[in-house]
């Protein structure tokens, strides 16, 4: 029996996945739950690779890891969030969560037990000859292009709301005017006091 390399490295990437994955919702330390998924996404862009999808998995670690992962443990290790709060209501909301998981699951064995018909799919759907980073870029830009400019005008958006949101004046802070500081000359500024005796 000859050993098939590809398909145990992708059960072993798979393991990892799944059991990181259920570190993931099971820690109830956040900073090891996001590490935990720091994890999923290193193994789950492995995963890309054996698949030769190269630029989705390197894009998975530079956008997700590299620059959402470290906001939002940035985000838990600065604010004080009373965890033990956001767990009260556990119980009350796992009959609906359990019901939603399990319905993604059937819609995962659905999709992953139907059979499709390469002779019936469109031909933007087919793999060219070359690099899939170029036929990615070739569909975005052409058949998606309204939905991906919506996405980004949506992304920015948001920054721009969250950004309006945190933004807070304090009061102990001394701000500048600069109005005022243009408008200063040496008759406001100059106080001549008689040294009286």
């Amino acid at each position: 029996m000859a050993l098939n390399l590809p398909l145990v490295t992708f059960w072993v990437f798979a393991i990892i996945l799944i059991l990181a994955a259920l570190r993931v919702v099971t820690a109830r330390n956040p900073v090891h739950a996001a590490l935990f998924l720091v994890l999923c996404f290193f193994t789950a862009s492995a995963l890309w690779l054996l698949a030769q999808a190269e630029f989705l998995a390197i894009t998975l670690v530079l956008v997700y890891v590299g620059a959402v992962m470290v906001l939002f443990l940035f985000v838990v290790m600065m604010l004080d969030i009373n965890f033990d709060k956001l767990r009260e209501g556990f119980w009350k909301h796992l009959p609906l969560a359990g019901g939603i998981g399990a319905l993604m699951a059937g819609e995962m064995v659905v999709v992953l037990y139907t059979k499709v018909n390469m002779n019936e799919m469109p031909a933007s759907a087919v793999m060219p000859a070359g690099s899939n980073t170029k036929a990615l870029g070739a569909v975005l830009y052409t058949d998606y292009l309204l939905p991906f400019e919506l996405a980004a005008v949506i992304l920015l958006v948001a920054i721009v709301a969250a950004i309006a949101i945190t933004l807070r004046r304090r009061k102990e802070t001394k701000y500048q005017d600069p109005r005022e500081q243009l408008e200063a000359n040496r008759a406001n500024r100059l106080k001549i006091v008689k040294d009286v005796k």
